[in-house]
């Protein structure tokens, strides 16, 4: 058992021999009404966070017992398909004659007999805007997931599962009432790319307002989130440069990196001396064989980890690129418009400047409430991807009320609107976040992450409860998002839940209510720490925060 970073809490004895909470000297758990103001909001203030971030490891006895349920599912797998192949009507392995399989043996088998007959947790028909709340489509399957028919029924639940972290994602409002006169007036596309005759008035000022959005010389815009990484990294590395990358980054990234043909080395997550070590070796060492050295090396990382729920450690990768004159990339997908006092993301949360990351990019499919994505940096740079990248060359360019939505959740956020809502909707993220947390780890359940991350996993490990937790929360009006192999490591399946400003303390009480019952029901309580028993606190207002007392 194993702590990363935990806060150095001074413990009393509690009841069953458990330990409370008495005092703790960070922004952890607040104790009283000035803490939580000064640790939520901190407005102008860097946020300098050391110390908040866990990691629990799983206890011996439950890794066994994970490796042993997905032993079991497999082997299950096997026997199944050796049956079904003395049925040449039911063979799933059969091949078109004379050609090669089409399909990874292995990948296709899995998807038959492990992700199949579960599949009705995953892609799930929505009748609504993903908001606070969302309507489900309900179906039936009667022949193990191949097929799928609708009940004509439908199923409200409390959305914990989409990444609305601003609250934006909403079909009324000054956001979708813009969009809206925008595609009376723009029409929904040009249907060219930016090169040609793609590049409208609209695109010119969202690429305007997200320069000073983040801090940069210049920026460009994408229409797709998932190809500002897998499109454009190609344009900034190739072979004979070195990459250096989190271990843990999106697959847009690593498919980026692949595509470029750079050398590309892992460091373990967000650990610093990993990350060192692969810089020393690469700057003593060269290139393999010729020992010339690299081209370039670029260090890539997130700002917020989509599935560990935790936030980079900007501060000391920025004093490393700096101490081996290497480049750093930041993916903020997930935490620009979710962090910070200005919601500036990680080099805001940090108070970093923005010219010491050399290239910024972000996504507006989260906070926004939007699509696409962008890259920021030097015009240098950003003239260098007006040229060479793909994604600004041959994609059709973004749609003019897709880009009026960033526009209107952006000036929202910096307060250009003539209101506070995107400051009030910055501080009740910030606060939802937290104490959804901190209320889950009471409950004796493994939660991952930082405190300020609005990505909330908590371990499943068992691979017969990735679809069990789903289940069951949707039968309690909870959607949330289970996760298990290949995306996360065999050992670390994981329901994750997302924060968002709309949700209220009853919607969250709802979902930690629920999320106590479906713990107890599965026995998900694993949790080996001391249970922190004290007062959370949980503001609706920002000049009236209120404490929630935990019995």
């Amino acid at each position: 058992m194993a702590i990363i970073n935990s806060c150095n809490c001074k413990l009393a004895p509690g009841q069953n021999g458990k330990s409370k909470h008495t005092y703790c000297p960070t922004e952890s758990h607040f104790t009283d009404k000035q803490s939580f103001q000064e640790g939520y909001e901190g407005i102008g203030k860097p946020r300098n966070r050391n110390g908040i971030e866990s990691f629990e490891e799983v206890p011996m006895s439950v890794a066994l017992l994970t490796y042993m349920g997905w032993g079991i599912v497999i082997l299950i797998g096997y026997v199944k398909e050796f049956l079904l192949s003395f049925v040449p009507s039911q063979n799933p392995e059969r091949n078109r004659e004379g050609y090669a399989p089409l399909y990874s043996s292995f990948e296709s088998f899995y998807t038959r007999n492990v992700y199949r007959p579960i599949r009705d947790c995953w892609n799930r028909p929505i009748c609504s805007v993903p908001g606070a709340e969302l309507v489900l489509k309900d179906r039936v399957t009667h022949d193990n997931g191949w097929t799928f028919s609708f009940t004509n029924t439908f199923t409200k639940c409390l959305n914990m599962g989409s990444y609305n972290y601003l609250g934006f994602a909403e079909c009324e409002g000054p956001c979708a009432t813009a969009a809206q006169k925008t595609t009376h007036s723009l029409g929904l596309g040009v249907c060219s790319p930016r090169q040609e005759l793609g590049t409208m008035a609209i695109h010119k000022e969202l690429e305007t307002l997200v320069t000073r959005f983040v801090g940069a010389e210049d920026a460009i815009t994408f229409g797709m989130g998932f190809a500002t990484n897998a499109l454009n990294l190609p344009s900034l590395v190739s072979k004979g440069c070195l990459v250096i990358s989190d271990e843990n980054n999106h697959a847009s990234l690593i498919l980026g990196l692949r595509l470029s043909g750079a050398t590309i080395r892992v460091f373990k997550h967000n650990n610093m001396k990993s990350l060192e070590a692969k810089l020393r070796e690469a700057v003593v060492q060269g290139q393999p064989r010729t020992y010339r050295p690299w081209r370039k090396i670029l260090i890539v990382v997130e700002g917020v980890y989509s599935m560990e729920g935790s936030i980079v450690n900007l501060p000391e990768i920025i004093a490393l690129k700096k101490k081996y004159k290497a480049y750093l990339y930041l993916d903020e997908a997930h935490s620009i418009g979710a962090l910070g006092p200005r919601g500036r993301g990680a080099v805001d949360y940090f108070g970093c400047d923005p010219k010491d990351v050399d290239v910024l990019m972000g996504t507006f499919t989260k906070s926004f409430g939007s699509a696409g994505g962008y890259i920021a940096g030097s015009k240098k740079l950003i003239n260098h991807l007006r040229i060479h990248s793909h994604a600004h060359c041959y994609a059709t360019s973004m749609s003019p009320p897709v880009a009026q939505q960033i526009i209107s959740s952006m000036r929202i956020i910096m307060g250009e609107d003539g209101t506070d809502e995107g400051q009030r909707r910055l501080v009740q993220l910030s606060r939802n976040s937290r104490y959804f947390r901190q209320k889950l780890r009471q409950l004796g359940l493994i939660v991952y992450g930082n405190d300020d991350s609005p990505v909330v996993p908590v371990l499943l490990f068992m691979p017969a409860k990735i679809a069990a937790t789903s289940r069951e929360l949707i039968k309690r009006g909870v959607a949330s998002v289970s996760v298990g192999f290949p995306a996360t490591r065999i050992t670390e399946s994981r329901s994750r839940f997302c924060i968002s400003a709309s949700h209220t303390k009853e919607m969250l009480d709802k979902a930690i209510e629920a999320m106590d019952e479906v713990g107890d029901l599965l026995r998900l309580k694993y949790s080996r720490l001391p249970i922190p028993v004290g007062p959370v606190i949980f503001g609706e207002d920002n000049n009236k925060p209120q404490q929630d007392q935990v019995d």
